[in-house]
């Protein structure tokens, strides 16, 4: 994974972000790393900058040393830790201190205005929905 070239083209950055984001689950803020580069996706022009770079390193790293998730026991107490700023969300659900599963979402700029009781409850709506 650290060997990865940059993406040269739009079709290149696609199939970068569809090989990751089939494991986005493990990547704690998966959503907000990823921001940049699906930004990217969204623009007429494919132009490489300081940001997408950095973007494309960190999903790099977090994709080789991500955590191991542990599997659920419903006899035990879950749970639920969420966070928001005003690019995103995110969510871990936990069992004794161990992750359990990675929920986050890059917030739009509408929605980045919003406070961050506002954002935080769009949080438990966001894993309620889930």
């Amino acid at each position: 994974m650290m060997e990865w070239p940059v993406p040269t083209t739009l079709k290149k950055l696609k199939g970068f972000l569809g090989l990751i984001g089939y494991y986005r689950r493990f990547v704690r803020g998966y959503g907000l790393i990823a921001r940049p580069l699906n930004g990217l996706l969204k623009k007429d022009k494919f132009e490489w900058s300081e940001a997408v770079s950095i973007a494309f390193d960190k999903l790099k790293v977090a994709m080789s040393t991500t955590s191991v998730l542990a599997l659920p026991n419903f006899s035990k107490e879950f749970v639920i830790e969420i966070d928001a700023c005003r690019h995103g969300r995110w969510v871990v659900l936990m069992q004794s201190s161990h992750p359990l599963d990675y929920m986050s979402k890059a917030l739009d700029s509408t929605r980045s205005t919003l406070s961050a009781y506002e954002k935080e409850m769009l949080t438990i709506v966001f894993i309620v929905d889930k």
